[in-house]
C-alpha cells in the first residue's frame, strides 16, 4: 500500500449522526428521520444538490424543510447545517501525523460551502485546530469544489489520478458502506469506521504496523 484515503466527518471528526440524534431526542423526532430525509432520493435531493453546489444556504433550507415535511416532520435545512460540525478524534490526529511520511494521505469529503474550510467549521478556533489536521494531507477533494460527490464512481477516480498512484495500492476509510462500495469496486482496499479504535486496529494489520495507541 502506498496511499491511505480519509473521510473527514465521522472518521477524523466525531460522526455528525451523534448530533442528529441528539437534535431528533430534543425536537421529539423519530430516531434517524434526518438520516432517512438524506437517504430518500439521494442522488437528488437537497443534500446532494447542496454538496456538489447546485443550490445554495437558503434554497437548501427551504427545500429540506420541504422534503422532511414529505416524511411526516418538518425540519429547517438550515438546522441541520448547524449540526455538522464534529470534534477532531485525537488518535486519527495521531495516526496521520505518524503515518504522513510513509504513505501518500489524501482527504475525500463530501461537504457544502458552509463555514470555514472543509470541516465546515464556524467558530475559529476549531477551524484553525481543522485546518493544521488538513495540513497533513496531500490534497483535500471536496465536492463542493469539484462538483461531484461521493458515492459517484468519478469522485473516487479523479483522486486516484490526482494522486497517481492506483486503487490496488490505496486504502480507504468511510463512515458509510455506500461510499465505500464505488471504492472497493475501483479497486481499494475499504475500510468502515464503525469507530475510531476498530477502523484504526484494521488499518494497522493492512499496512503491516505503525498507527499509534
Amino acid at each position: 500500500m502506498k496511499a491511505i484515503f480519509w473521510d473527514f466527518g465521522g472518521v477524523v471528526t466525531s460522526s455528525p449522526f451523534e448530533a442528529f440524534n441528539r437534535y431528533e431526542a430534543e425536537h421529539g423526532l423519530p430516531r434517524d428521520f434526518i438520516r432517512s430525509v438524506n437517504a430518500t432520493r439521494p442522488e437528488n435531493n437537497a443534500w446532494a444538490l447542496l454538496e456538489r453546489s447546485d443550490i445554495g444556504l437558503e434554497d437548501f433550507d427551504l427545500k429540506f424543510a420541504e422534503e422532511s415535511e414529505a416524511l411526516g416532520h418538518r425540519v429547517p435545512g438550515s438546522d441541520v447545517l448547524g449540526l455538522l460540525s464534529g470534534d477532531l478524534r485525537p488518535r486519527m490526529v495521531r495516526t496521520l501525523r505518524a503515518l504522513k511520511t510513509r504513505f501518500y494521505l489524501a482527504c475525500l469529503t463530501n461537504n457544502v460551502r458552509s463555514g470555514e474550510g472543509p470541516g465546515m467549521q464556524t467558530r475559529p478556533e476549531k477551524a484553525r485546530a481543522v485546518a493544521e489536521v488538513m495540513a497533513l494531507f496531500e490534497f483535500v477533494q471536496e465536492s463542493s469544489q469539484v462538483g461531484i460527490r461521493k458515492p459517484e464512481p468519478e469522485f473516487y477516480r479523479m483522486a486516484s489520478e490526482r494522486s497517481g498512484i492506483a486503487p490496488e495500492e490505496t486504502v480507504y476509510l468511510d463512515d458509510l458502506g455506500i461510499n465505500l462500495k464505488p471504492a472497493r469496486a475501483l479497486g481499494m482496499t475499504t475500510i468502515k469506521v464503525v469507530d475510531p479504535d476498530q477502523a484504526l486496529d484494521e488499518l494497522n494489520r493492512v499496512i503491516g504496523g505503525g498507527v499509534p495507541d
